[in-house]
């Protein structure tokens, strides 16, 4: 068996905490481990890290490389897979499979699984039993797993289930997209109804005529052109389509097996309250957060103090730069923000980057930004550094907090120790490189009439990226 671990897409849902460029399967949320980590460690404690294959895209692919790095993997552990742009499900899967077909030894019959990265699952043992029921199936199915409704949930996906199949086992009749509230609870009082997972099972000569027979344009890009550079290189102009668009609602061959597990795929605020642990009064509070008379909150603060007074049932969500205030039952209405933040040139950025941007050699995040200043916190990771370049719009200022620092400034090369600067003017060519064995932190003041990170003129770089 190999396991598909997708791991693209916007996450948006969770913003502020979630961008564009850091979707919320790389949030850790109450505890130290993403949803991304929570779900690599749940297969590789039961399948080979060889059979994992992780699907993102190439914009996230370093954030992905880090978190798998925290956990004490190295990433050539696996095999990760870059779409040049991040497309849905269904060219995803189909990419996926290309790779296995090339890079791995596909056993004859072999099942493959595919699971989204941002899911909570518990308990985690009848999750993989099921998984490991799908085996005698998927020579003549593509298997779904249908979670059984706790509540009238609006936010997700049903599958109705048909005939039945064997013990456990029943054909798809149909499936049904987002229903209203009352048609979620018409749901929940019937049987044989399930929320959408978005996890699959299937062989992949099931798969592949499947996409010749629903989808000829992804089968024709992906399963019939020569090489994956081909592949990839035309990656963009496949159609932008779920597998459940694409595939399962049109296709014979689906059948679900119903599951009586905690799932929840997090998707909104709302959601992540219902899953937290709470105190006495109904409140979940993360972060320099205080209360006084109010019950129901979650409050998750991660710079700023947030102060909560006589209120009921808020949702206040306060990144270093953005807050989010909502009502109870408001957090599907979330992606209609972030839909007028995006149209909005004036807030754009709000949407795309985190505070914390991860790049190769790091991260850095802002600290504080003003009229032709900006000033950064950078930490260079053991034996990294950043590309040689130059900025034609500003001045840099580079104090060491900790750690060691080589320095590349025109044709001059020094190291810098704690408490000791640097000053790197405008056009000049310049290189910051960690030697040492422990983290390089930096504070870097930026002075210039421009200061946005597209004013790099790459020269050389280790990552490939000039």
């Amino acid at each position: 068996m190999k396991i598909i671990i997708l791991a693209g897409g916007k996450g948006l849902r969770l913003w502020p905490f979630s961008r564009e460029k850091y979707p919320k399967q790389f949030l850790k949320i109450f505890d130290n481990r993403s949803l991304f980590q929570k779900t690599l460690k749940r297969f590789t404690e039961n399948f080979r890290r060889e059979n994992i294959v992780i699907v993102t895209n190439e914009e996230l692919g370093w954030p992905i490389r880090d978190q798998i790095q925290e956990l004490g993997y190295s990433p050539g552990d696996f095999l990760i897979i870059e779409e040049p742009v991040s497309q849905d499900t269904a060219p995803a899967i189909a990419l996926a499979v290309r790779f296995l077909e090339e890079k791995k030894q596909l056993e004859a019959g072999e099942t493959l699984v595919v699971c989204p990265s941002d899911h909570l699952i518990k308990p985690e043992r009848d999750f993989l039993e099921a998984l490991r029921r799908t085996e005698n199936l998927t020579a003549d199915y593509i298997l779904t797993l249908g979670i059984k409704p706790k509540r009238p949930e609006t936010g997700y996906g049903y599958i109705e289930a048909g005939e039945k199949i064997s013990e456990g086992i029943f054909k798809v009749r149909s499936f049904l997209e987002k229903p209203s509230f009352e048609r979620a609870r018409e749901f929940v009082a019937r049987e044989n109804f399930f929320w959408n997972a978005g996890i699959f099972a299937f062989r992949r000569e099931v798969l592949r005529e499947e996409y010749r027979c629903h989808a000829p344009e992804i089968y024709e890009g992906i399963f019939r052109t020569k090489s994956l550079e081909e592949v990839l290189k035309n990656y963009s102009f496949l159609p932008n389509i779920s597998i459940d668009y694409a595939i399962m609602e049109k296709t014979s061959r689906a059948a679900v097996i119903p599951l009586e597990v905690f799932w929840s795929d997090v998707g909104s605020w709302d959601a992540l309250y219902e899953v937290a642990e709470k105190d006495e009064k109904g409140n979940r509070l993360e972060g320099p957060v205080v209360v006084e008379e109010s019950e129901g909150c979650l409050a998750w603060a991660e710079k700023s103090l947030v102060a909560l007074v006589g209120v009921k049932d808020l949702r206040v969500i306060a990144s270093g730069d953005a807050v989010l205030v909502l009502g109870k039952g408001f957090g599907q209405k979330v992606k209609e923000v972030v839909k007028r933040l995006e149209k909005d040139p004036q807030f754009q950025k709000l949407v795309k980057f985190p505070l914390k941007e991860n790049r190769p050699w790091g991260r850095f995040v802002e600290l504080e930004r003003g009229p032709r200043y900006r000033i950064k916190r950078l930490v260079v990771n053991p034996g990294a550094g950043l590309s040689k370049q130059l900025h034609y719009h500003r001045s840099e200022h580079w104090i060491v907090v900790k750690g060691t620092a080589k320095v590349t400034l025109g044709d001059k090369v020094f190291y810098l120790r704690e408490n000791e600067s640097t000053f790197v003017p405008p056009a000049t060519v310049h290189r910051l490189e960690n030697p040492g064995k422990i983290p390089l932190e930096i504070i870097e003041i930026q002075v210039g009439s421009y200061l946005e990170e597209d004013d790099i003129v790459r020269l050389e770089d280790f990552y490939g990226r000039s």
